[in-house]
């Protein structure tokens, strides 16, 4: 359980923070800037939630706490050290139900004839930009598994694509299942 009871520790001062198995790693480090940008992914959904409709507002509250748990697996790196505890990772089982909700907000949404720019409503603008801030966070990840001892669980890495995705639809959903969305029209002020 997590008791934060003072804000401040001054831990940080000399540029490192601590991961969740006590080590230290400079704030720079590539583990520490993924899941970092998994927080920032997670603020521009919190962005998105003011202008919701409810349906959509349960979905993404409860991404919103998927993205916390990413961050607690992307914040305990792979080790052969006990722990004394069993790291929290993500599962199947949230992947599987970004995928049925990407299905249910894309059931009444007819395809796309063109790409689609950031827009429309507030709701959808804000959910572009967590999409946007998704994309990065997986392009770090994809990185940080790269690095022989940075080990990164296959499920971490596609909740993160799916979850871009997810917003995508998510953002055609709340134009108005497409209606509203802004097309790009290749060419057009040349």
């Amino acid at each position: 359980m997590v008791k934060l009871n003072r804000i401040y520790t001054r831990t940080g001062d000399q540029g490192t923070t601590g991961l969740a198995n006590g080590e230290r790693r400079s704030k720079a480090d590539l583990r520490v800037e993924a899941y970092g940008t998994v927080d920032e992914t997670n603020a521009c959904i919190g962005l998105a939630r003011l202008t919701a409709e409810p349906a959509l507002d349960a979905m993404l509250a409860r991404i919103q706490n998927d993205l916390f748990d990413l961050g607690a697996d992307l914040a305990t790196p792979p080790s052969d050290a006990p722990l004394g505890y069993e790291p929290l990772r993500v599962v199947a089982a949230q992947v599987q139900r970004l995928e049925a909700e990407i299905d249910a907000l894309n059931a009444n949404i007819p395809p796309l004839k063109s790409f689609v720019l950031p827009g429309g409503s507030a709701t959808a603008a804000a959910l572009h930009l967590a999409r946007t801030v998704c994309r990065r966070a997986e392009r770090l990840v994809v990185s940080l598994s790269g690095i022989e001892r940075e080990a990164i669980s296959g499920e971490a890495l596609q909740y993160l694509n799916r979850l871009s995705d997810f917003l995508f639809v998510a953002s055609r959903a709340a134009n108005r299942d497409g209606a509203d969305d802004v097309l790009w029209v290749p060419g057009q002020n040349r």
